[in-house]
């Protein structure tokens, strides 16, 4: 194990991530902390997409095959001591369809579009018969691995942009995640908005449930903040994925979050799964990571990447052997220069344990 790696503890539980020691997010130079890499995962199984993808044959196939992709992520991550941010659904807590409904929040989201209400779900009795809804017993492998946080991706998969809804159903959908999380003994301290609806009037909502870090959205425009139908607009769309291969927004890492009861942790990039038509451009998506993170190393700076596990669903192996690639770089710039990885309410524990530095 290299020094720079042992310099971490690795605590095993929920939410426990923290370096042994605060002074060691100092620099030797002693006038900056050091570049950070972030993780964050959307997991979701099929509580994501239940709006705009039946769970038929195909479904069910690729939910169980996210299933088995997790713990060879974790595998990954431990391997190279990474830390990571797991946002999930609240509703994938539940041993039983008896417990959500026990839950389950009384003011619901009365989305214009009732598609996405997510209450008209069928659900099976628990885990055991179906898997596609219920992951207890997955959520309780990722806490058991070191370095790996237990976040909330909200209790239904809420979508806080969208029309219909208010904030008082944003604030009863909370309620529920945070209750139906700690009764597995899980303190959720970071939030990540499903589909990136960032809603700025829902912040101090998140303050108030003891949330302190949150992930904001990439800085471009093409990544803004809006509603899902907006989002996929065809413009963006193709921007976005352009971004992947080619420097179309830049690199998108920003300095460490301000001193702060709630801080924004944002979105550097999406991981894009591997794409078989893409495949000759494999070399221009690792590059584009790879300039970013050597940006954020060199300078002190956050580098943000995130995407779901059920996105490694198809073409497994080539999904897993991209991120030993990014994660080997990553192992490169910590020796280099110092550089470390670090959970969403972990940099907030930092900012509250270290004294500013200078970053001049």
């Amino acid at each position: 194990m290299s020094a720079a790696r042992a310099n971490f503890s690795d605590p095993r539980g929920t939410n426990n991530a923290l370096p042994a020691s605060a002074q060691e997010f100092q620099t030797s130079r002693g006038r900056k902390r050091p570049g950070a890499l972030v993780i964050s995962l959307d997991f979701e199984l099929h509580w994501g997409v239940r709006d705009s993808a039946p769970l038929d044959g195909n479904e069910r196939a690729r939910l169980l095959s996210a299933r088995r992709i997790v713990p060879r992520m974790l595998d990954l991550f431990e391997e190279f001591s990474i830390h990571a941010t797991w946002a999930t659904v609240g509703l994938m807590f539940a041993h039983s369809r008896t417990e959500v409904e026990a839950l389950k929040p009384t003011r619901r989201p009365k989305y214009r579009d009732s598609r996405l209400d997510p209450y008209q779900e069928t659900l099976g009795a628990g885990e055991a018969d179906d898997p596609f809804h219920f992951a207890p017993s997955l959520i309780a492998e990722i806490a058991s691995r070191p370095g790996q946080e237990i976040a909330c991706h909200s209790f239904s998969h809420y979508y806080a942009m969208e029309p219909g809804q208010a904030g008082e159903e944003f604030e009863a959908d909370l309620k529920s995640a945070v209750a139906i999380a700690a009764q597995s003994g899980h303190s959720l301290r970071s939030y990540v908005f499903p589909r990136n609806e960032v809603n700025p009037e829902y912040l101090s909502i998140l303050k108030r449930f003891g949330i302190v870090a949150y992930r904001g959205t990439e800085p471009a425009r093409i990544k803004q903040a809006r509603s899902f139908n907006e989002q996929r607009r065809p413009h963006r769309r193709i921007g976005r994925l352009l971004d992947t291969y080619l420097d179309l927004c830049g690199n998108q890492t920003c300095p460490w979050p301000r001193d702060g009861r709630l801080i924004s942790v944002a979105a550097s990039r999406y991981l894009r799964p591997y794409s078989p038509i893409l495949q000759p451009f494999e070399a221009w998506r690792h590059a584009r990571i790879e300039q970013a993170m050597k940006y954020a190393a060199e300078r002190g700076e956050v580098f943000h990447l995130w995407w779901h596990p059920e996105d490694f669903s198809y073409h497994c192996n080539q999904n897993l052997r991209f991120l030993r690639s990014v994660l080997r770089t990553f192992d490169s710039y910590r020796a280099q220069h110092g550089m470390v990885s670090v959970g969403m309410a972990e940099i907030n524990r930092v900012l509250q344990t270290t004294q500013p530095m200078c970053t001049s």
